[in-house]
């Protein structure tokens, strides 16, 4: 169990969620761990901050946004549109 608080988007997690590290959440974005720590410093992903500072992210908000993303490379691919901002 991770002892962190919420920060980012105000969103509550549950506590059975699973946390990742930057370098696991960037993993499945396919983006790098600078663009997750910026992403979460921009409030673009949510997170939780742990008592020594690191920054967790939950697994089912990553998924989520990692399917959101690949739909949008898929649309963008198929019809020239680019990618909204997060």
């Amino acid at each position: 169990m991770v002892l962190a608080e919420p920060a980012g988007r105000g969103d509550q997690f549950e506590e059975t969620d699973v946390y990742l590290r930057t370098a696991e959440a960037a993993k499945i974005l396919r983006v790098s761990g600078k663009t997750v720590s910026r992403w979460a410093k921009d409030g673009k992903i949510p997170h939780v901050i742990t008592l020594g500072g690191h920054r967790r992210f939950p697994e089912t908000a990553v998924r989520r946004l990692a399917d959101r993303l690949s739909i949008e490379a898929t649309n963008e691919s198929s019809d020239g549109a680019t990618l909204d901002s997060l």
